[in-house]
């Protein structure tokens, strides 16, 4: 039976962008600022003026305790004249007499310490009221004054509250005010985070997106269905639920869900997997419950859930119970989007990079229909993206963005990205108004291996030693067959290496064939047979190249059945992306006969290459010693030059004299002297496009 289609408002299909709804508008979907913020406001600033007039009142009228002293010691005070006021007191409702004043006294009993102003106070009887006054001026005092006892409590009372409730006021309005920016309301702990993102602020569309065409195409799709939901379901079809973007970090899934938000007509809520779970048991239930409701309000639209890996997990797995928050969210999560209740027009459209972690219940059609893999970009899609990191970057006409795209195999989006912002930071740095060839190919340089260390103290014999190294790897590069084409040779230390050597494939790597693996296994073996037939010893610098052959070799073994011996049979699982809990007590899946085996092959592997590497550089020595020299003497050579030494004796067109080391230190103060370096482990690989290690 067709399922009936989805009924949208005119208004919705006829505008160029989605109605502005309550709360949504320029600020993102951020609720409208509430208008009673102006009489709070004047009520903190009242408060604030309130409480500067009690204190200066405090400050001119000091509260001073009153000193009970007996008439004797007054009538002495009066004498010698300390006493500043004295007021006759009386109470009517106890008819009790009093005298009250001030007097002054030294602060301590230190002689000539300096004087204060404190208070007094002296009890009368009735009998000696009519002889006060005749008494004080026999004293030597005549100003009196005759008041009555104040019994009014309430301003005393009243101003002693008034700064606490000053100050409870103060932190009461900072208090909320920070929860309200941190969006973390003492009554909204169970609200979403979602934000809703407008075409107003998201200016990124299918236009901005490259190498991913696949992707970009079924996703694409979504949008259409939304804007046009007839076109699809007079056939009977109907809307997907979900959609999973699964791919390595770097490749553009989030870049994808922005440029779905800058292209479909609908609301558009964005939000992070981790923004769920809180320290409060049930507050990631609550926050999945609310962002469905806030959806269904205003279906059709998408809701993008970035990182779901980190609600998503399997449940039942690690060495904890499996009653804890994380799973009372995703069991919320999983019952919002395929349940009882479910309403059409929500569709989810969630990114992770660890699709093996998740929930097999997540993963179902129901709730993700879709699984659009976003891939590393192939060699055409790479020079597609860097043509679209370059257009607001001032390139040379002279640029050659394929050369470029085929020198990084295996790199992101991002790191394209990165590698056009260096290269205008380095055509900047250089004063050069556009940026050119040799700026881009640094650029990939660094990104890659780190920035060039000609600062760096190397002896004549760790050159030399790095020379023979590189030569070899480059020697058996060209004179095999089965090799990529050889791109440049380098003996000028770049992050943790002393060398590289590199070569560009014409084409990215699907398949790996036996006899190009067997040939990449030989190049691996070149520098470490080079330094034991030219030096007559060997170093650790070769500690990479014997990384990379046993990883190679073991694969070919375990992994792509190319082993005579052990058949086409593979041994041991795929547990990199596994984690913790998948690992406890699992086994390697073969005998420890078979182990054996697989070492033995492993070994026979790796000997058979390093016996022919030596062969091979022992018939072309003399080019060797050559492309040697050559290194020593211009410290990176193209691979048309180590062609022409070993085709012609010599180079044809010699490169330029390399830049001089920095002599002069850019701080003022002269450095300090580096001690002696060792030679370091070589962190490059032989992969397409990846340089031999040193």
């Amino acid at each position: 039976m067709p399922t009936p289609p989805v009924k949208y408002p005119k208004s919705r299909r006829s505008s160029g962008k989605p109605p502005v709804r309550k709360g949504e508008g320029n600020n993102g979907g951020a609720p409208t600022p509430p208008t009673d913020q102006s009489w709070r406001g004047i009520l903190l600033a009242s408060l604030t003026i309130l409480m500067v007039i009690l204190l200066y009142y405090a400050m001119i009228h000091p509260s001073v305790v009153q000193e009970e002293m007996t008439q004797t010691r007054l009538f002495d005070l009066i004498k010698q004249g300390k006493v500043e006021s004295i007021v006759n007191e009386t109470d009517p409702s106890t008819n009790q007499h009093m005298l009250t004043g001030t007097y002054k006294h030294p602060v301590s009993n230190v002689p000539n310490s300096p004087e204060v102003l404190g208070a007094f106070k002296v009890p009368i009887d009735v009998e000696f009221d009519r002889y006060i006054p005749s008494e004080l001026k026999e004293a030597g005092y005549t100003k009196i004054v005759e008041t009555q006892a104040n019994n009014n409590w309430i301003w005393p009372l009243v101003s002693g509250l008034l700064p606490v409730v000053f100050l409870v006021g103060i932190f009461y309005f900072l208090f909320r005010q920070q929860i309200r920016m941190a969006g973390k309301s003492a009554f909204s702990f169970g609200k979403s985070k979602a934000r809703m993102m407008t075409r107003d602020r998201n200016k990124v569309t299918f236009k901005d997106v490259a190498g991913i065409d696949e992707a970009k195409e079924e996703l694409s799709e979504i949008v259409e269905f939304l804007k046009d939901p007839r076109r699809f379901q007079k056939l009977g079809g109907r809307i997907p639920k979900g959609v999973l973007m699964i791919g390595p970090p770097g490749t553009g899934k989030t870049l994808l869900a922005k440029a779905i938000a800058g292209e479909a007509d609908v609301p558009f809520f964005s939000i992070s997997g981790s923004d769920f779970v809180e320290m409060f048991v049930g507050v990631g239930a609550s926050r999945v419950r609310d962002m469905f409701e806030q959806g269904k309000k205003n279906a059709p639209c998408l809701i993008f859930i970035d990182e779901i890996d980190a609600v998503g997990r399997s449940r039942g797995t690690g060495m904890g119970g499996g009653h804890d928050e994380r799973e009372q969210t995703l069991n919320a999560l999983l019952v919002e989007m395929d349940g009882i209740e479910t309403q059409e027009g929500v569709i989810i459209i969630a990114a992770t990079n660890r699709k093996d972690v998740l929930d097999p219940a997540l993963l179902r059609p129901g709730r993700f229909d879709r699984e659009v893999r976003v891939n590393l970009p192939d060699v055409r899609g790479r020079e597609q993206i860097l043509q679209v990191h370059t257009r607001n970057v001032k390139i040379a006409k002279t640029v050659d963005l394929g050369l470029i795209a085929r020198g990084t195999p295996g790199y992101s989006g991002a790191d394209l990205a990165n590698v056009v912002n260096e290269a205008a930071l380095l055509a900047a740095k250089r004063n050069k108004d556009e940026v050119t060839q040799p700026e881009l190919e640094e650029a990939r340089d660094k990104v890659r291996w780190g920035r060039e260390r000609r600062s760096m103290a190397m002896t004549e014999e760790e050159k030399k030693a790095t020379a023979y190294h590189e030569a070899g790897h480059a020697l058996l590069n060209v004179v095999l067959p089965n090799t990529d084409t050889l791109h440049k040779v380098s003996i000028i230390p770049r992050g943790p290496a002393l060398g590289v050597t590199m070569y560009l494939p014409e084409k990215d790597r699907i398949t790996n064939w036996k006899k190009e693996l067997l040939d990449r296994l030989i190049v691996i073996m070149g520098g470490r047979v080079a330094e034991e037939i030219f030096l007559g010893d060997v170093s650790s610098g070769a500690s990479g190249d014997i990384q990379m052959a046993t990883s190679y070799a073991k694969a070919m073994v375990c992994e792509w059945g190319m082993s005579e011996k052990l058949g086409m049979v593979q041994y041991g699982d795929d547990s990199s992306m596994n984690f913790f809990g998948r690992d406890v007590g699992g086994a390697r899946g073969y005998s420890e006969k078979t182990a054996e085996s697989i070492d033995a092959e492993v070994l026979q592997l790796v000997n058979s290459a390093y016996d022919r590497a030596k062969e091979i550089i022992n018939v072309h020595r003399e080019a060797m010693e050559k492309i040697t020299l050559a290194l020593l003497e211009y410290e990176t050579l193209d691979g048309k030059h180590i062609k022409d030494i070993i085709e012609h004796g010599h180079m044809l067109t010699p490169p330029p004299a390399p830049l001089p080391p920095p002599s002069n230190p850019t701080p003022k103060e002269p450095l300090p002297v580096n001690p002696p370096v060792k030679p370091q482990e070589d962190d490059g690989g032989l992969l397409p496009g990846l340089p031999a290690p040193a």
